[in-house]
């Protein structure tokens, strides 16, 4: 069986207020997060300033077992411990295999369709947007006197096409073919 890494979306709620120290906090748990044994990359999605209070961070993995290896770490849960504080709610988290976290929402059980049903899911909502999402991000870019840069272009449209699929294509499309997906 290949391993295709996992990943684990964390949300924290913090408290009004708190939201300097959390930061700090992130940094330090940043660095020890980053030197575990199979880390691959860290994600955080910020919260809207003064309107919302959940931060999101998505860590992947090489391997599951690294995953849960950091997660159950007694260094994690020492700096857990540190943060609860500003914590409004408890520490959140699901781990998920590969991509497998794209395919259920979040007040769902964990069902997974099977790899060719999300490997066709995923292409063909990522096809389209490939060739839009360049039709709307080349003209803003270049609003701002950004020069042509085929890595900076790249940067920022993958980052759009993601963004998009995480949070808008992809929970209501996997609603909307669920009866098929999950047969």
């Amino acid at each position: 069986m290949i391993d295709n890494g996992a990943s684990v979306v964390i949300t924290h709620h913090i408290k009004k207020g708190k939201e300097n120290e959390y930061e700090q906090w992130l940094i330090e748990i940043s660095e020890i997060c980053k030197s575990s044994t199979g880390f691959v990359d860290w994600q955080i999605i910020r919260p809207i300033h003064d309107l919302t209070y959940v931060y999101t961070v998505i860590i992947r993995f090489n391997t599951i077992a690294n995953l849960k290896s950091w997660m159950e770490s007694p260094a994690r849960k020492e700096l857990i411990q540190k943060a609860s504080l500003l914590f409004a709610k408890d520490d959140n988290y699901i781990i998920r295999s590969g991509l497998d976290f794209l395919f259920n929402a979040c007040n769902e059980q964990p069902k997974v369709p099977v790899r060719w049903k999300q490997y066709l899911v995923t292409w063909s909502a990522i096809y389209p947007l490939s060739l839009l999402i360049p039709l709307v991000i080349l003209p803003i870019l270049r609003s701002f006197n950004l020069p042509q840069h085929r890595y900076l272009d790249a940067f920022f449209i993958s980052g759009a096409i993601v963004l998009l699929m995480v949070y808008v294509i992809m929970p209501y499309y996997t609603k909307l073919i669920k009866a098929w997906l999950y047969k």
